[in-house]
């Protein structure tokens, strides 16, 4: 099996899965006075603590999550209401149109409940915000913006955002900035001190972690109202009893991406562009999607005209291959993807693509699979059409 599929999920560390299962059997809520209870909160502030230093924040400033979706959430809704409680003319939130769902619909669901303005950006072709097109959206009226959130690498086409340089307006404005870095922390340089933002979304598995645990690092000024009432755990702002094991986990997960990641980044683009050269070798009329040089390490998008992504993915999936459409389907109707069409790209070509991404366990022999497997899928894929 040629596993191709690491940006909807990768491989646990085996490191962490020691560290998650190590917790098993042992029992405490980390929120009880008494010695278990102690035990178990003494192994997630360590873990904060390992945490927080592997992704350049203080462990302040670290909320656990339930996942990346749960800390979207809470950051896009919750932001907002704070801001638009203080001031009730902050009713505008400006988002690029190419964020994960877990930021668009959380937007749109602020829209259609909450009486937001959404302010959705332009985006070139690769699917990126500019910094010129970000400060222009901001000084309209600065004074009735609630938050802003551009996420920091795109989870389908792989194009990495100027975050720094967005921060940088938004600071000036006085406007916080949320960036959805889950697909960013352990490929790229991911520095929440050293970005500027005020909150940002990371994720377990994605980074050899466990499933159910994210994490949202939010700024020590930033206050967002909670979307989980409860306990009060997490700084007043996310209820709800700890996972222990899932926190451990991911704090040796994260240690782990930032360490390696430089050695990461360099083997696996170089096999991720191998992988680039195989298929446009084999279908040399495939589009690479997203920036060709600003782009994640591990991503490799393509468009295949006259072909539908569904078809191709489970032509390959046949041949032991797994990969992703990068596509919604919207009952049982494929449907081009959102963020290719906001890049602008023809909706018959957007409906045939496929996301490769690699990951950790990748090697040549899943590349070699794929450059084997790719050519006739699409020629029966072809051969079936757009339906």
């Amino acid at each position: 099996m040629a596993y191709l599929d690491h940006a909807a999920t990768t491989p646990m560390l085996p490191e962490a899965a020691a560290a998650m299962t190590a917790q098993f059997a042992a029992t405490g809520n980390a929120s009880s006075l008494h010695a278990a209870g102690r035990r178990a909160r003494r192994t997630v502030e360590e873990a904060r603590e390992a945490f927080a230093e592997a992704i350049g924040a203080r462990p302040s400033e670290v909320v656990f999550t339930a996942g990346g979706t749960e800390a979207d959430n809470l950051a896009v809704k919750g932001l907002y209401w704070a801001r638009r409680d203080a001031e009730p003319a902050r009713t505008r939130v400006i988002a690029s149109p190419v964020e994960h769902h877990a930021v668009l619909d959380a937007v749109h669901w602020l829209a259609e409940h909450e009486g937001a303005q959404v302010d959705y950006l332009p985006v070139d072709r690769y699917g990126r915000v500019h910094p010129d097109a970000f400060r222009e959206a901001v000084e309209r009226n600065p004074d009735d913006v609630a938050l802003a959130t551009v996420m920091w690498a795109n989870n389908e086409i792989g194009t990495v955002m100027p975050v720094r340089e967005l921060a940088d307006i938004a600071r000036e404005a006085g406007i916080p900035l949320h960036s959805d870095a889950v697909q960013a922390f352990g490929q790229l340089d991911v520095d929440f001190g050293d970005s500027g933002l005020a909150a940002m979304t990371v994720s377990g598995h994605k980074i050899g972690g466990p499933y159910g645990i994210g994490a949202l690092l939010l700024g020590r000024d930033q206050s967002p109202v909670p979307v989980l009432h409860g306990g009060g755990q997490e700084r007043h702002v996310r209820s709800g009893t700890l996972d222990v094991p899932a926190v451990a986990a991911f704090a040796v997960a994260a240690v782990i991406a930032a360490e390696r990641r430089e050695q990461f980044a360099a083997e696996v683009g170089a096999l991720r562009d191998e992988l680039v050269a195989a298929v446009l070798a084999a279908v040399p009329d495939a589009v690479l999607g997203g920036d060709p040089e600003e782009r994640l390490p591990a991503n490799a998008h393509f468009s295949f005209p006259g072909c539908e992504g569904d078809s191709l993915l489970l032509l390959l999936d046949a041949q032991g291959i797994e990969c992703s459409t990068g596509s919604a389907c919207t009952a049982g109707v494929a449907q081009p993807s959102h963020v290719l069409l906001a890049a602008g790209t023809d909706p018959q070509l957007a409906r045939g693509t496929l996301r490769f991404s690699l990951g950790h366990t990748s090697t040549k022999e899943d590349v070699a699979a794929l450059a084997s497997a790719i050519g006739p899928a699409v020629e029966r894929a072809r051969t079936a059409g757009l339906s």
